[in-house]
C-alpha cells in the first residue's frame, strides 16, 4: 500500500496517514486480522515522526478499526465491516453537515453534491486521487 502526505494540506498528517490507512481497507489493501507496522518501524519507512504516527493509531483505535496490543502491535479489526451501528452513523451525519451547508452556501445542487460524493466514493474504491 502506499502512502502519500501532503505537507501543504490544510489536513493535519497523522489525519492523512489514518484515513489513507482506512481507504485501503475500504479496497481490501488490509484486511482484518492484518497486522500494521510498529509506530517505529512506520514512522521510520514514511519518514515521519513517532508520535504522528502514534496519534494516527489512536484515532484508528478509537473508531474501532485497529486494535493495539501491547508488545503485539497493531491488527486490523475482525469485525471492521460491520460496525455501522446507528450512533456512528449519526456521527457522521453530524460531521458532514458542515460540509454539505458550505456546499449550499456556493450554490451546488443536490444533485452536484450527490454526484461529488460518488465520485469519491468511486475514486477511493479504486485508489484514485
Amino acid at each position: 500500500m502506499f502512502i502519500e502526505i501532503n505537507s501543504n494540506s490544510d489536513v493535519p498528517i497523522y489525519l492523512q496517514l489514518a484515513h489513507q490507512l482506512m481507504e485501503g481497507m475500504v479496497r481490501g489493501e488490509l484486511k482484518a486480522g492484518d497486522s500494521l507496522p510498529s509506530v517505529r518501524a512506520f514512522a521510520s519507512d514514511l519518514g515521519m515522526n513517532m508520535h504522528t504516527v502514534n496519534k494516527a493509531y489512536h484515532y484508528l483505535e478509537e473508531k474501532e478499526l485497529i486494535q493495539i496490543v501491547a508488545k503485539s502491535g497493531v491488527i486490523i479489526q475482525p469485525n471492521v465491516v460491520s460496525k455501522a451501528t446507528e450512533e456512528k452513523k449519526q456521527k457522521l451525519v453530524a460531521q458532514l453537515r458542515p460540509y454539505v451547508t458550505e456546499g449550499l452556501v456556493l450554490n451546488l445542487s443536490e444533485e452536484e453534491l450527490v454526484l461529488m460524493v460518488r465520485k469519491l466514493v468511486q475514486n477511493i474504491e479504486e485508489g484514485n486521487e
